[in-house]
């Protein structure tokens, strides 16, 4: 009997022992399902948190890109709502809207700058005031800006002052991109201003031997130069070089006196070109992890 009741007794510790196993592995499988779901919910609300970062970062730099440049007028608050972006339209906006903008001092500032007017330009008849019987002033070109009533007389308003304003002497003095049939152009221009005819004229089809020591974004390349003519004319010729708008660095020359007052210069020269300028976009990837 004894024995029974012990044999009873140890059973109902045994079921107990398994309830209890039963109840910790339970109770364990539910805190690493529980610790699961946290950690993954604070990886998805840190992840969140680093996109919306990120869209409000390339929404303030994308606001500020349009404000800077002039492109639309202010926005009311820090960065521009989806309505203003939809009402701006860059051809009705007066250069007097966006003050201080890049777009208001070139066409504003550096138009009108008298230093750079003061450089001769033959103009074109795009150029002359039928009503004034002159060349039109910046005070024309701006107004002619500002009181055009629709888009497109706007856009003709616009070319004309790039055309007929200072802002012309900045492509002519260093040109936006490799451009050798201008450059040929320029050097035809002085020769015909020294009255010398040259025998023949060309690219000499290399980049200058000085452009690694020039700044970033500058760019060269070679002209050569062949010039037989009397020493008045061959000083003429240098003289307009030098005279000229457009950079000119002879790099080496050799120059040779020969019988009848003639003096014949071999040279090579480089002229100059910035790179072209381009708006480019970028991407960032945003992961879990700790990048």
């Amino acid at each position: 009997m004894a024995k029974e009741v012990a044999f009873t007794k140890i059973a109902k510790i045994s079921q107990a022992q398994q309830y209890m196993i039963l109840s910790v592995l339970g109770a364990s499988i539910f805190l690493g399902i529980g610790i699961s779901l946290t950690v993954h919910f604070i990886q998805q609300i840190a992840y969140n948190a680093k996109v919306i970062a990120a869209e409000e970062e390339s929404q303030v730099a994308y606001s500020n890109f349009i404000k800077d440049t002039g492109t639309c007028q202010k926005p009311k608050g820090s960065v521009y709502s989806e309505d203003e972006l939809k009402r701006c339209d860059p051809n009705t906006i007066e250069i007097s809207q966006v003050d201080g903008t890049l777009r208001y001092n070139i066409l504003q500032n550096l138009a009108a700058n008298s230093a750079l007017n003061s450089v001769p330009k033959d103009y074109g008849s795009e150029c002359h005031n039928d009503a004034t019987g002159k060349n039109y002033t910046f005070k024309e070109l701006n107004d002619t800006y500002d009181n055009a009533n629709d888009a497109k007389s706007r856009q003709d308003a616009l070319k004309r002052i790039k055309v007929c304003s200072a802002l012309r002497v900045v492509p002519d003095a260093l040109p936006a991109f490799r451009n050798e049939e201008a450059l040929l152009a320029s050097l035809n221009r002085i020769f015909n201003l020294s009255n010398w005819t040259y025998e023949s004229l060309g690219p000499s089809g290399g980049n200058s031997t000085t452009a690694g020591s020039l700044p970033s974004g500058v760019n060269a390349m070679d002209v050569n130069l062949s010039i037989e003519a009397d020493t008045g004319t061959t000083m003429n010729v240098l003289h307009n070089i030098e005279r000229s708008i457009r950079e000119f660095n002879i790099d080496r020359a050799t120059i040779e006196w020969s019988a009848g007052n003639k003096l014949t210069l071999q040279g090579k020269a480089s002229a100059y070109y910035m790179d072209e300028s381009t708006v480019s976009e970028s991407s960032k990837t945003i992961s879990t992890g700790g990048n």
